[in-house]
């Protein structure tokens, strides 16, 4: 299958410009699902899939904006017509409704693929402990995808579908995000809606979104979080978190005392850590080091305190009537909450409560907390031979978020020497989504990197598409833009907006007339401006076809961007001066504006 980019922002492009089929996208990616082991516990079937289609036949990519955007679906989540099963087949049902905020979703124009595989219940952040298999994780299949909504993360990693629905109550939307090299966002408890999710612990859980960029969680995060009158723990976004944020130039962000860091051992990954803090003071950040106690004390009240016993409650009916039905190690976790007294959950508020008011001092001295999204990286062996205290680890910087009533986004900011992903996480108080949005993409911009592991071109091995694939990075300046007339050419040749940026003040900038007018940019001694740039990477197999396209004046070269690097893009001959200059707008979508 050739593989497509799978932005929301490209497809947009792709199907506005005419240049792409929903039909054609959607259908091929179905088929290619078909081929995932242990990430699908159910798909739709064409026909199923083609009434979906039908139902974009009054709609647009102008109108609705997630418009033939397939996603898919953590299988404790409801789609109409398709059983739910939280990944036990006792418990299966047939959903006679979609979930609250799948409805969201598909009124937008998005298409449901199917539902993912999952750790059984949602209980468990390794993606191994599923009668439906273990979900390899996507970049080397030796390791844990992570859990428990790892069939969610490997479908938008692996290129089938452009995000997806999943849980995170202690850390289940995070840690399989960190390690399939995607965007998790956790958002803040009550704004999407639970109705239709089947629990695991249900005043902490919330619906969690795995994407490629932060702009597409942010996408859907904007769609999804509308407020449900009929869930009793929702809470009303505020206007201040519905609209974007402007990052900073310069902020301030904390990180663990070093003695309330730990790797379990892992150097490379404490390694990667420190690099992306240097990074981010890179980006104008200021970094302080504060007591993470609180968090950490909290954390422990979520398996070792009262709280699986909401566990207990969700499951009880299977696990008192059929325990042979739960896996051994889900039930061991969960028979465990039926021991809790009363006394013991007041006594765990009231500690939380205490807890809360430590943390909250600590959060509210910077813009946000940054700390790994995990600490290390197992592989699948290393887990079945110590399920339980590993699977403890992984929840050593997630497990305290809900309970705290915190935001937080996983973000990825590396790759290690072993080609493998690594991220951190960024976290503040509840309803400072869109803050922790706009610093996810800040960081994300500023990185680079390939998106999922469709684009990586060395240990991806779960694709059939073409491996060891070369990249070359295209600074446009013009008609190539995002929306622009000749955007189509980059995204037919599956290139990818990684970075939007600005030129260095040394340029002017001139029309050329044509079948479409573009800009010519010249190097310029007087006069000197700088202008908006788009830095797409394309693989190099499509880069003859893309210069030879290319009509004089015009040609391709080197561009200085704002930073001082040089970036291949298109520069012009001195004959282009003949054109009208149009430097004084600064970019061409500004002078198209007035056109």
């Amino acid at each position: 299958m050739q593989q497509t980019n799978l932005t929301i922002e490209a497809l947009n492009n792709a199907y506005s410009t005419g240049a792409l089929s929903a039909e054609t996208l959607i259908l091929s990616l179905a088929a290619e699902a078909k081929t995932q082991k242990a990430v699908w516990i159910s798909l739709l079937d064409e026909t199923q899939i083609t009434a979906y289609l039908a139902g974009l036949k009054n709609k647009s990519p102008q109108t609705h904006p997630l418009y033939g955007v397939p996603f898919a679906i953590k299988d404790n989540i409801d789609l109409a017509g398709l059983p739910t099963t939280a990944a036990c087949s006792e418990y299966s049902y047939i959903a006679e409704k979609s979930a609250y905020v799948v409805e969201q979703l598909i009124d937008a124009g998005a298409i449901p693929i199917g539902k993912t595989n999952l750790d059984q219940f949602a209980t468990g952040l390794v993606g191994t402990r599923s009668p439906y298999g273990e979900t390899k994780n996507a970049f080397n299949p030796d390791y844990i995808s992570g859990g428990s909504s790892s069939g969610s993360a490997v479908a938008v990693a692996t290129g089938i579908v452009s995000f997806a629905l999943g849980t995170d109550t202690a850390g289940s939307g995070r840690i399989p995000a960190c390690f399939n090299n995607l965007v998790g966002l956790k958002p803040s408890k009550g704004l999407l809606s639970t109705s239709g999710v089947v629990p695991a612990c249900r005043s902490l859980d919330c619906v969690s979104i795995f994407a490629l960029t932060a702009n597409d969680a942010n996408t859907v995060f904007q769609i999804a979080a509308q407020y449900d009158a009929s869930d009793c723990f929702a809470r009303i976004n505020t206007p201040a978190n519905k609209s974007p944020v402007l990052s900073k130039a310069e902020f301030t962000f904390a990180v663990p005392l070093p003695e309330q860091l730990t790797f379990f051992g892992d150097n490379i990954y404490q390694a990667e850590f420190y690099k992306t803090i240097e990074k981010l003071e890179a980006l104008g950040g200021k970094k302080t080091q504060l007591g993470f106690s609180p968090m950490l004390q909290a954390a422990k009240l979520l398996y070792e305190g009262p709280w699986v016993a909401e566990r207990y409650l969700a499951t009880q009916e299977i696990i008192e009537k059929k325990p042979e039905a739960m896996l051994d190690v889900t039930r061991t976790i969960i028979e465990a909450g039926n021991s809790a007294k009363a006394t013991d959950c007041f006594a765990a508020l009231y500690k939380l409560q205490a807890l809360k008011k430590q943390a909250d001092a600590i959060v509210e001295q910077v813009d946000f907390v940054v700390t790994p999204t995990a600490g290390t990286h197992y592989t699948r062996e290393e887990i079945r031979d110590n399920p339980i205290s590993y699977n403890s680890n992984l929840g050593y910087y997630t497990n305290f978020m809900n309970l705290l009533d915190y935001s937080a986004i996983a973000v990825p900011t590396s790759f290690t020497e072993q080609k493998m992903p690594f991220g951190v996480t960024l976290f503040s108080f509840a309803l400072q989504d869109q803050k922790l949005l706009a610093y996810a993409d800040k960081i994300m911009q500023s990185n680079q990197l390939p998106l999922g592991a469709t684009t990586w071109p060395l240990t991806n091995k779960t694709l059939s598409t073409s491996n060891n694939r070369g990249f070359i990075d295209l600074a446009v300046c013009g008609a190539h833009l995002s929306g622009m007339a000749l955007n189509h050419q980059l995204i037919e040749r599956n290139a990818l907006l990684v970075e939007k940026t600005t030129t260095a003040k040394a340029y002017q900038m001139y029309t050329v007339q044509g079948p479409v007018e573009r800009p010519a940019l010249i190097r310029s001694e007087q006069e000197k401006q700088s202008f908006e740039v788009e830095v797409w990477r394309m693989p190099t197999e499509h880069f003859a076809s893309f210069v030879l396209g290319i009509a004089a004046p015009l040609g391709m070269g080197k561009i200085e961007l704002v930073d001082g690097r040089l970036v291949t893009g298109f520069i012009a001959e001195a004959i282009a001066q003949k054109g009208r200059n149009i430097s004084e707008f600064g970019s061409w979508r500004k002078y198209m504006a007035t056109q």
